[in-house]
């Protein structure tokens, strides 16, 4: 904590420093603004938060062919809503974004769906589509009760990751 005197000699020795100099608003500026990100980082909140997450799933979710990986990821970069109430807590974001999944089946089907293309897309190959009651294709890798499983694995690891 600096003392009033220290504070009259902080702001003499700025006075001598720039009596010399001409005044420009881009010198008042850059004065002004040196200390806007002191002790933070220039990176927005919103960004290191949707990275955490984003990390988290790389890491943890088991996904060998990566489309499932990549969609979630998109949903989570698009949420920004969702992450914005969790700044503090990404991880607890992704926890909110993986239960509504869970809970609503149109969701479920609309993620599988996005997921089937994407794997479509990433293998070049015509990719099964699931219809909500319909039995899966055999060579389907994402079925809506694979992907269910996967996200209930990847939420049971997230549960343990925070409660530790």
């Amino acid at each position: 904590m600096t003392t009033n005197n220290e504070q009259d000699r902080n702001r003499a020795i700025q006075q001598e420093i720039l009596s010399g100099r001409k005044f420009s608003l881009a010198e008042a500026i850059g004065r002004e603004g040196g200390d806007f990100l002191k002790g933070e980082s220039p990176v927005p909140k919103l960004l290191q938060a949707t990275t955490e997450i984003k990390t988290f799933i790389a890491q943890n979710l088991q996904d060998s062919s990566g489309a499932l990986q990549i969609i979630l990821q998109t949903w989570v970069t698009n949420d920004e809503a969702g992450v914005s109430q969790y700044l503090n807590t990404p991880l607890d974001a992704l926890r909110q974004l993986l239960k509504t999944i869970l809970d609503h089946p149109e969701l479920l089907y609309e993620l599988v769906r996005q997921v089937d293309f994407k794997w479509g897309q990433l293998y070049d190959e015509r990719p099964y589509f699931q219809s909500p009651g319909q039995t899966p294709h055999p060579d389907d890798e994402y079925t809506h009760e694979s992907v269910k499983a996967m996200l209930l694995t990847l939420l049971n690891t997230l549960e343990t990751s925070i409660n530790s």
